[in-house]
């Protein structure tokens, strides 16, 4: 059984103390694609050594963190364009809109994410958005960019089973993660009322940690968790549920 986990930070400073045993910890349990999203120019390097350590189950993408994008941002997206050109990437992400720690860049957010998304398009690529509190502001984005190129995986999901169906629309993937194991996650309620197909499992580590782990570093390894839960929702086995969002995560990434 192989399973992927199409969003961990595998580069993040938390994992700096026990970053090879986490990783072990997790290809010991089945987990042999881990796709890592960019955030900046400053984790460049470290998702390339990623790379090379784990040859074998690292996929990298490329792109500029919403929460990142500050007055420099077009520097940082001359950074995104120039690595597109020179290196192998699978995804542009993650990408988006965040307007929970501050609105006050929406209109910087915009024009990157609209930039970002050109770039994806130019080198034949899928998206990874990150959208958090800014539901309508990203729909009209991809409303504006909508083309038969335009596909990807809106990361961490947590909208209602309306904003599930319109992203589908869109040609996105479901990332589900540790939230539909909260008990106030919500989208336990009506996630098997989207069709499986639709779906990719993901971590996000080390942030969102499943239950049981909830407010505790999040890795690779607890996506187990997220696997058994929806397991439960679709009344399918664990391995059904690995192999069915392994497939799914193939038609988005090429690999």
């Amino acid at each position: 059984m192989i399973i992927t986990d199409t969003h961990t930070h595998l580069y993040s400073e938390a994992f700096d103390e026990d970053r090879d045993a986490m990783i072990k910890r997790a290809i010991d349990k089945g987990i042999k694609r881990f796709f890592v999203p960019a955030i900046d120019s400053t984790y460049t390097e470290g998702m390339l050594q990623l790379e090379r350590d784990y040859p074998e189950y690292i996929y990298l993408m490329m792109g500029l963190h919403p929460t990142h994008v500050k007055t420099n941002y077009k520097k940082e997206l001359s950074h995104v364009e120039e690595m597109l050109g020179k290196h192998k990437f699978y995804a542009v992400g993650e990408i988006g809109i965040d307007l929970y720690w501050d609105t006050s860049t929406l209109d910087y957010q915009k024009e990157a994410f609209k930039y970002q998304i050109r770039l994806a398009k130019k080198h034949k690529l899928p998206i990874v958005i990150h959208c958090r509190d800014a539901f309508d502001e990203i729909f009209d984005v991809l409303e504006e960019e909508r083309a038969d190129d335009l596909y990807g995986i809106f990361h961490c999901f947590t909208g209602t089973i309306e904003q599930a169906k319109r992203a589908i629309g869109f040609n996105m993937k479901l990332g589900i993660g540790g939230v539909v194991t909260f008990k106030n996650g919500k989208i336990d309620q009506y996630v098997n009322q989207i069709d499986i197909s639709h779906i990719v499992l993901e971590t996000d580590s080390p942030y969102l940690a499943p239950r049981p782990y909830r407010g505790k570093r999040n890795e690779s390894a607890y996506i187990y968790k997220v696997l058994e839960k929806l397991s439960e929702l679709y009344n399918l086995s664990t391995t059904e549920i690995a192999q069915i969002t392994t497939k799914n995560s193939k038609q988005i990434f090429g690999i």
